[in-house]
Parts: structure tokens; sequence; C-alpha cells
């Protein structure tokens, strides 16, 4: 291993975009600094390749120095995996103060605890950087072609960049989950979510929307919203369950395009049109539905915001506003999980309260479980809550 610590200096481009600065061959240099989860641009930079062992390199990551990668790729993505082991190994569980435990006193105390954990583990496995040209090329030995997966998340290159390799892996995962996409069988179709936008990899959900009685809500206005669409699957099921005309409302610029893209490939794209709003379009429909993050808790990064919701804020706003937006007659879908009741984060009292204070009842509900590995998975920290969680689809009318 070889290179300088280095200080982050002032840059002209700074407020266009952070900048991380490095001395490589005793020549200082820089470039534009890329973080999916908003973290600033590393203060202290060294170079690393081949010759680095993991030990040390583990060492410098939790002490908050990174690593620029001027090795072999390969071997960049085997030194990622070593640090990993070396993050996810069990500490030496501390001698017990007398009458004091170290153990988590509740499920909601686990879970915060597991976050901290998570946020320390994707810090340090963060600081193995790489070096993109203006055009995503990566110029390391063995490494792949990036370029197209790079410009669908970022869009146009504009000169070099660094970006931890731990993101980069991710994605180009999010890419080939692009190219192949997702059978819905729901909409007799393939759903190919984009980068940063939130996968319908849980599809019980889907599966709720897809089979919830309509009973004479088409037979009103044959209008729908589906509210905060993401890749716009609900939007697809909404269509194929017969709704002449649906409204999909998004805020987020990958999502929007997302959305259309996918209803385009479905041949939706004169059904259902994609809206950039804030919660609601104008007007009323005859059924709203609504899958908000289910977490009240702060998201660490924009793919986060598909399941953490910071104070039920998404949650609140979409149920105090929702009688305003209903036909009379018309019905609102909420589906929500309830892990946050078995995390301690949330009761069903307050839900309820909410559904209340809103002026809204409860016309029906259907309930499903989790499918997914992580429900049966009892090395998690939090297997107790998933093991019990239950997705819902509450049916909610005006009181």
């Amino acid at each position: 291993m070889c290179g300088t610590y280095n200080q982050v200096m002032p840059s002209s481009s700074v407020a266009a975009h952070p900048v991380v600065c490095w001395i490589e061959g005793g020549e200082a240099r820089s470039a534009r600094w890329r973080s999916e989860s908003g973290a600033s641009p590393p203060k202290r930079v060294v170079i690393a390749d081949d010759h680095i062992r993991a030990d040390d390199a583990y060492g410098l990551a939790c002490q908050g120095t990174a690593l620029l990668w001027r090795g072999d790729f390969q071997n960049a993505r085997q030194m990622l995996l070593a640090l990993a082991s070396r993050a996810d190994r069990q500490p030496r569980k501390p001698k017990k103060k007398s009458g004091v435990s170290s153990m988590p006193t509740s499920p909601a105390e686990a879970f915060h605890l597991h976050r901290q954990a998570r946020s320390q583990r994707a810090r340090t496995l963060g600081a193995l950087l790489v070096l993109l040209d203006e055009d995503y090329g990566i110029a390391l030995p063995r490494a792949p072609g990036i370029r197209q997966a790079c410009a669908e998340a970022y869009g146009p290159g504009r000169g070099p960049s660094v970006t931890p390799l731990r993101a980069l892996l991710g994605l180009i995962g999010a890419h080939e989950w692009r190219t192949k996409g997702i059978e819905i069988a729901a909409i007799g179709g393939r759903i190919h979510p984009h980068y940063g936008v939130f996968a319908p990899i849980r599809r019980e959900y889907v599966d709720l929307v897809a089979t919830a009685p309509l009973l004479a809500l088409r037979s009103l206005s044959s209008l729908a919203f589906d509210i905060g669409t993401g890749t716009g699957v609900l939007a697809a099921v909404l269509a194929r369950r017969g709704f002449r005309r649906v409204l999909a409302t998004d805020r987020d610029p990958r999502a929007l395009a997302c959305a259309r893209e996918n209803l385009e490939r479905l041949g939706l794209s004169e059904q259902v049109e994609v809206v950039h709003a804030d919660l609601f379009p104008e007007g009323r429909a005859a059924l709203v539905v609504c899958n908000p993050p289910w977490v009240p808790a702060r998201p660490s990064s924009p793919i986060e915001h598909g399941i953490y919701d910071p104070e039920s804020r998404m949650l609140r706003d979409f149920l105090d506003a929702l009688p305003a937006h209903l036909e009379s007659g018309g019905e609102g879908w909420l589906i929500l999980s309830d892990l946050a009741e078995h995390l301690g984060l949330r009761t069903r009292s307050e839900l309820l309260s909410l559904f209340h204070a809103a002026g809204l009842r409860v016309v029906d509900r259907g309930d499903v479980r989790p499918i997914h590995p992580r429900a049966a998975d009892d090395t998690d920290p939090l297997h107790a809550a998933r093991a019990s969680e239950v997705t819902s689809l509450w049916r909610l009318a005006v009181r």
C-alpha cells in the first residue's frame, strides 16, 4: 500500500456537487463524489491495491480512512467480502455491570440497535472506493463494462467521479433487475424496476390489491388513484381489474420515469396517467390505493424511503387528505405491514386512532403472511418481529 492522507480542499465545483480529493504519485487529484446515501466525501483517502492486507484495510476503514482501489477489480470485490466478514463478526460480550443487563430491553430498542449496527457496517464497507472516468469506465484490470448501468442511474457522465465499490455493485445488480424484470401474475407481464425505485419483490401486497373485492367501485366514475406508485405495479393491477382510468402519482423523478416505462411496456399508457404530485392529484376517485412505507423511522438512503417513514408522516398525510379525494361511496385501500407494531414503534390502537381522526371507518380488512426469506431466518436480530408480521389491506370509507 502507498499513498498520503488528504483533507478535502475547496473547489469551484463544490457548489454543484461534492468533491473528494487525494494525493497520488505526489500530485493532488480530485473528482466528483457520488454517494446514493448522501454521505459526505471522506476527509482522508489513501491509495490501496492488491498488496494491502484485509486486516489493515479494515483497520483504516474503521478509523474513517477511505481506500481508493488501484489494483485488480475482482480482488477489490474479494476485499469487500473480507471487510464484510470482519464487520459481521460478533463482538465479545462485555462483562455485565452489577445489576445491569447488556441485552435490549424491548423490541424497539433491539430495532434501534440493529439499525445503528447496520449504519456502522455500511460506513465501514463504504470506505472502499473506485474511480470512474468521464464515461463511467473503470481503469482497473478485469473491470466489467458498466457504462449503461451508470448512465441509467446517474444520467450522462460529466467528468471523473469516485464512488464506494459497494454502491457500484448495487447499481450493477439494479441494472440486471431492470433488464430481466420481475414477473407479476396479476398484470400478466413483467415489471422492470429502475435503480433507486422500490422493487415489488414482496408480492403479497400486490396479490392483496389483485384480489380485494371491488363491489360497485368500478361503476362509480371508474377512476382510481395510485398514490406513491413507484414502479407502477399497483396502477397496472387496477387497470387490469377494469378501471377505465388510473392516475398514478409520485414525486421521485426516478419512480416517475420507471412507472411510465413499465406502463408503456404493458400497453397501459393510454389507460394510466403518471402524474408528478406530492400524494394526491386533483379531484376525487372511486378508489384510492396507497402502499406507504411501513416503519416509522428515518431512512438512510433514497431506496429506504420505500420502507421507512419518519414519524409516519406519509401515512398521516394520506389518511388526513383521503376523505377529500373520495367520491361518495368510494373507498381508500391502505396496504400496510404491522411490522412496526411488533417492533414496538406503533400500536394498533394508534393506527385506528389515525383512521378515526381523519374521519374514516374500516369497511373490511384482508390479511396475508409474508413469504420473503427473512421471515424464516432465525439468525436475524429482528426474527421474532418478522416471523409475526402480517400485511393488511384496510378498506376505508368516509364516516
